[in-house]
């Protein structure tokens, strides 16, 4: 006994989201291309050496800064 299938009658419409017409919002694009350049950024600034001195990264300092002002 065979399953019945369904088939479409009619192509999709114009204005559908399915198909080879099917458009990409803004942010599908800006986004991925927005965190690839965040982590070029984050990798091409790992390589700069930092002097053993008692203080951390500026990041580090920022953060212990708003931790100190929320506590």
């Amino acid at each position: 006994m065979s399953a019945p299938t369904h088939t479409r009658s009619r192509p999709p419409a114009a204005g559908s989201r399915f198909g080879a017409d099917a458009r990409l919002h803004w942010w599908a694009l800006a986004l991925p291309a927005l965190a690839f350049g965040l982590l070029l950024l984050l990798l091409a600034g790992s390589g700069r050496a930092e002097a053993a001195t008692g203080e951390g990264p500026a990041l580090v300092q920022a953060v212990e800064q708003l931790l100190r002002a929320v506590v």
